[in-house]
This record gives structure tokens, sequence and C-alpha cells, in this order.
């Protein structure tokens, strides 16, 4: 926002004795200072109600603590792992039967296509040669 110095102040102030005349002034003048007074009170009423729900919000809660593992409790878990991605990969069991496959047909079956021909010319064409 500019600065307003004392010469930009006497030009607004004759500009408004102009506009509104010597009778009006006081009371725009009035009216104006209770409209800044009643802005500055709402923000500051605002400002306060921000500041006080910043303070009040809850701080998260502490991270748990770290829990300490063994080396033998990881070397029992790969073990698991590894008898699990064993079994996974090379199942105990045999597969049951193998499922029948549908036929494939021969080259005889399938018809074969006829080599295309091209249409004969409409009556309502005209001869593209003709001319």
């Amino acid at each position: 926002m500019p600065n307003l110095g004392p010469a930009e102040l006497i030009v607004i102030l004759i500009v408004a004795l102009v506009v509104f005349g010597p009778r009006k002034l006081p009371e725009l003048g009035k009216s104006l200072g209770a409209g800044l007074r009643e802005f500055r009170k709402s923000t500051q009423g605002l400002r306060e109600e921000l500041e006080g729900s910043m303070k009040a919000a809850p701080t998260p809660p502490a991270p748990a603590p770290v829990q300490t593992i063994s080396a033998q409790s990881v070397a029992a878990q790969s073990v698991s792992a590894q008898g699990v991605a064993a079994q996974t990969i090379h199942p105990a069991a045999a597969p049951d039967a193998p499922q029948p496959v549908a036929p494939v047909p021969s080259q005889s079956l399938i018809p074969q296509a006829a080599a295309p021909q091209p249409a004969p010319p409409r009556k309502d064409e005209a001869d593209p040669g003709a001319g």
C-alpha cells in the first residue's frame, strides 16, 4: 500500500470537501472512523481465535519404542521363508491327470477363400475416361 504524505492528504481532504460539502464531511468522517474501528476489532478477534487454536492443538503422540530383534530370530524366519518358497516352487503332491486339449482343425477342413473379383460397373456411374 502506498504511503500517503501530508500533501496527498490535503488533496484528498479538498476533493472530499468539494464532493460532499462542509455539512456532510463531519458525518462522513465519523462513519469512516466507526467502520475502521469495527474492522480492527473483528480482525483482532480473528487473530486471537487463530492463535488460541494453534496453542490448543494437541501434539502428535511420541513414536513407539523400537523393538530389538536377535540374530537367532531373524535366522529362524529366513529358514521358514525358504521352506515356504521351496514348497511353492516344488510342490510335494503330483498334479492331477492332464486335461484333454481340443483338437486343432487341419488345413483340409478349412475352406479356401476364392480370389477376389472386381465388381461390374453400375449403370448410373459415368465413365471417368469419357469427358
